[in-house]
Protein backbone atom coordinates (compact mmCIF):
# COMPACT_ATOMS: atom_id res chain seq x y z
CA UNK A 1 0.00 0.00 0.00
CA UNK A 2 1.92 3.56 -0.93
CA UNK A 3 1.85 6.15 0.79
CA UNK A 4 3.30 9.81 0.83
CA UNK A 5 3.80 9.57 5.10
CA UNK A 6 7.05 7.72 6.01
CA UNK A 7 6.13 6.32 9.50
CA UNK A 8 8.79 3.90 9.77
CA UNK A 9 10.89 6.15 12.35
CA UNK A 10 8.81 9.45 12.48
CA UNK A 11 9.20 11.31 15.77
CA UNK A 12 6.60 13.43 15.69
CA UNK A 13 3.92 10.20 15.34
CA UNK A 14 3.39 9.43 19.20
CA UNK A 15 1.49 5.79 18.77
CA UNK A 16 4.09 4.30 15.80
CA UNK A 17 7.44 2.68 16.97
CA UNK A 18 10.48 3.34 16.27
CA UNK A 19 12.27 0.67 14.14
CA UNK A 20 13.38 -2.18 15.94
CA UNK A 21 11.51 -1.10 18.98
CA UNK A 22 8.46 -1.86 20.77
CA UNK A 23 4.88 0.21 20.35
CA UNK A 24 5.09 0.76 24.32
CA UNK A 25 3.49 4.37 23.62
CA UNK A 26 0.35 2.62 21.40
CA UNK A 27 -0.21 0.55 24.02
CA UNK A 28 0.94 -2.56 21.33
CA UNK A 29 4.18 -3.75 23.73
CA UNK A 30 4.16 -6.95 21.67
CA UNK A 31 4.93 -5.68 18.63
CA UNK A 32 8.19 -4.71 17.32
CA UNK A 33 8.60 -3.16 13.70
CA UNK A 34 11.74 -4.98 12.48
CA UNK A 35 13.59 -2.20 9.84
CA UNK A 36 17.64 -3.72 9.19
CA UNK A 37 19.91 -0.95 9.89
CA UNK A 38 20.69 0.82 6.84
CA UNK A 39 17.57 -0.53 4.57
CA UNK A 40 15.66 2.60 2.60
CA UNK A 41 12.10 3.25 5.18
CA UNK A 42 9.53 2.00 3.21
CA UNK A 43 6.49 4.06 2.28
CA UNK A 44 3.31 2.81 3.49
CA UNK A 45 4.24 -0.37 5.25
CA UNK A 46 6.86 -2.32 7.44
CA UNK A 47 9.76 -4.43 6.06
CA UNK A 48 8.67 -7.05 8.99
CA UNK A 49 6.81 -7.27 12.32
CA UNK A 50 7.42 -9.51 15.36
CA UNK A 51 4.12 -10.03 17.83
CA UNK A 52 3.36 -12.27 20.50
CA UNK A 53 -0.25 -12.22 22.26
CA UNK A 54 -3.18 -13.81 20.80
CA UNK A 55 -3.51 -14.32 16.99
CA UNK A 56 -6.22 -13.42 14.62
CA UNK A 57 -6.04 -14.41 11.18
CA UNK A 58 -9.01 -12.76 9.14
CA UNK A 59 -9.69 -14.40 5.84
CA UNK A 60 -9.40 -13.06 2.72
CA UNK A 61 -12.49 -10.31 2.17
CA UNK A 62 -13.79 -9.12 -0.84
CA UNK A 63 -15.67 -6.41 -1.37
CA UNK A 64 -19.35 -7.46 -0.81
CA UNK A 65 -21.18 -6.47 2.10
CA UNK A 66 -23.06 -9.13 4.87
CA UNK A 67 -25.31 -10.30 3.05
CA UNK A 68 -22.54 -11.44 0.02
CA UNK A 69 -23.59 -8.76 -2.24
CA UNK A 70 -21.61 -6.25 -4.47
CA UNK A 71 -22.82 -2.78 -4.26
CA UNK A 72 -20.15 -1.46 -6.84
CA UNK A 73 -17.53 -2.75 -9.43
CA UNK A 74 -15.17 0.13 -8.57
CA UNK A 75 -12.09 -1.17 -7.43
CA UNK A 76 -11.66 1.84 -4.36
CA UNK A 77 -15.74 1.31 -3.46
CA UNK A 78 -14.51 -2.62 -3.15
CA UNK A 79 -11.59 -1.93 -0.97
CA UNK A 80 -13.37 0.32 1.43
CA UNK A 81 -16.11 -2.54 1.67
CA UNK A 82 -13.26 -4.90 2.07
CA UNK A 83 -11.44 -3.25 4.55
CA UNK A 84 -14.41 -2.53 6.63
CA UNK A 85 -15.46 -6.46 6.47
CA UNK A 86 -12.19 -6.76 7.86
CA UNK A 87 -12.38 -4.52 10.59
CA UNK A 88 -15.71 -6.12 11.43
CA UNK A 89 -13.95 -9.52 11.98
CA UNK A 90 -11.15 -7.95 13.58
CA UNK A 91 -14.06 -6.74 16.44
CA UNK A 92 -14.98 -10.39 16.64
CA UNK A 93 -12.15 -11.08 18.38
CA UNK A 94 -12.05 -7.85 20.78
CA UNK A 95 -9.47 -6.49 18.20
CA UNK A 96 -8.91 -3.16 16.47
CA UNK A 97 -6.87 -2.29 13.41
CA UNK A 98 -4.19 -1.00 15.85
CA UNK A 99 -3.65 -4.86 16.20
CA UNK A 100 -2.75 -5.79 12.46
CA UNK A 101 0.16 -7.60 11.67
CA UNK A 102 0.67 -8.74 8.12
CA UNK A 103 -1.76 -7.62 5.69
CA UNK A 104 -1.83 -9.17 1.91
CA UNK A 105 -3.65 -7.87 -0.94
CA UNK A 106 -4.87 -9.78 -3.94
CA UNK A 107 -5.31 -7.59 -7.07
CA UNK A 108 -6.85 -7.95 -10.80
CA UNK A 109 -4.98 -5.17 -12.09
CA UNK A 110 -1.84 -4.44 -11.08
CA UNK A 111 -1.97 -0.68 -13.17
CA UNK A 112 -5.37 -0.07 -11.61
CA UNK A 113 -3.94 -0.15 -8.14
CA UNK A 114 -0.86 1.93 -9.05
CA UNK A 115 -2.87 4.37 -10.60
CA UNK A 116 -5.27 5.26 -7.73
CA UNK A 117 -2.91 4.71 -4.90
CA UNK A 118 -4.19 8.12 -3.39
CA UNK A 119 -7.56 6.87 -3.12
CA UNK A 120 -6.95 3.70 -1.57
CA UNK A 121 -4.43 4.86 0.61
CA UNK A 122 -7.37 7.57 1.62
CA UNK A 123 -10.06 4.83 1.67
CA UNK A 124 -7.43 2.89 3.56
CA UNK A 125 -7.20 5.63 6.37
CA UNK A 126 -11.06 6.61 6.52
CA UNK A 127 -11.48 2.76 7.54
CA UNK A 128 -8.44 1.58 9.56
CA UNK A 129 -7.17 5.16 10.13
CA UNK A 130 -3.12 5.23 9.90
CA UNK A 131 -1.75 1.94 11.16
CA UNK A 132 1.03 1.24 8.36
CA UNK A 133 3.51 -0.49 10.60
CA UNK A 134 2.06 -3.90 8.78
CA UNK A 135 4.11 -6.33 7.43
CA UNK A 136 2.36 -5.74 3.50
CA UNK A 137 2.19 -7.98 0.82
CA UNK A 138 0.33 -7.00 -2.82
CA UNK A 139 0.00 -9.58 -5.53
CA UNK A 140 -1.87 -9.26 -9.10
CA UNK A 141 -3.41 -12.50 -9.58
CA UNK A 142 -5.62 -13.91 -12.60
CA UNK A 143 -8.30 -14.45 -11.09
CA UNK A 144 -10.64 -14.50 -7.65
CA UNK A 145 -12.82 -16.89 -6.26
CA UNK A 146 -15.84 -14.29 -6.70
CA UNK A 147 -16.46 -13.08 -10.75
CA UNK A 148 -17.53 -9.83 -9.39
CA UNK A 149 -14.51 -9.32 -7.07
CA UNK A 150 -11.63 -6.94 -7.95
CA UNK A 151 -9.56 -7.28 -4.57
CA UNK A 152 -9.42 -9.78 -1.81
CA UNK A 153 -7.53 -9.14 1.49
CA UNK A 154 -6.28 -10.97 4.38
CA UNK A 155 -5.04 -9.77 7.75
CA UNK A 156 -3.37 -11.19 10.78
CA UNK A 157 -3.25 -9.33 13.79
CA UNK A 158 -1.94 -10.33 17.48
CA UNK A 159 -3.41 -9.12 20.41
CA UNK A 160 -1.39 -8.41 23.51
Amino acid sequence: MNSSKDNSNSSNSSNIARAGQPDAEAGLTNRQVLQPAGWAPPRGYANGVAASGRQVFVAGQIGWNAQCQFESDDLIAQVRQALLNIKAVLAEAGATPAHMTRMTWYLLDKREYLARGRELGQAYREVLGHEYQIAMSAVQVAGLMEDRAKVEIEVTAVIP
